[in-house]
């Protein structure tokens, strides 16, 4: 008999969705452990593309698979297209590809903790694409402001 549920976690887990919200510190070396369940969501290569938010001071977290999938319309841009490349140029020259070691941990770059004010906690929220790593003051002014309006224009901008 079925049990009438659709897209179960592990169905879900399959496709790499990246959810829930988590706390951790950064240790002496400014290594940032990975969840357990995210870091089995990312496959084969094990590398995460680190890049600095666009709209907000914090850092976007992207396996590969993803990242791929958002670069292929930078591919396709014009040589010609002075706006598209300088955005492409500014975002690459910025973001870092990092491995993480066999306790799962991984080592972003000095400028880019900087540039999100991450200097002993973290707060990792998934953003089912990828996750995003925000400073707890920063995460707290960013879910302050959600109110429940807000919810349902956001709701309705992407379709859900």
């Amino acid at each position: 008999m079925e049990d009438g549920t659709i897209g179960g976690a592990s169905e879900m887990a399959g496709q790499g969705v990246f959810v829930n919200t988590y706390t951790h510190s950064l240790d002496s070396k400014k290594r940032l452990t990975i969840p357990s369940d995210w870091r089995e969501l990312v496959g084969v290569p094990r590398g995460l593309f680190v890049l600095p938010g666009v709209n907000d001071k914090c850092l976007c977290v992207y396996p590969a698979r993803e990242m791929t999938r958002r670069l292929e319309k930078l591919r396709n841009l014009s040589i010609a297209d002075e706006k598209g490349r300088q955005f492409a140029r500014t975002l690459a020259s910025r973001a870092d590809l990092v491995p993480w070691d066999t306790q799962g941990r991984i080592r972003i770059k000095d400028e880019l903790l900087q540039y999100a004010d991450l200097v002993n906690q973290v707060v990792l929220v998934g953003t089912f694409d990828g996750f995003e790593l925000w400073s707890p003051d920063r995460w707290k002014e960013q879910t302050g402001s959600l109110d429940q309006p807000k919810l349902g224009e956001a709701a309705r901008y992407v379709g859900f």
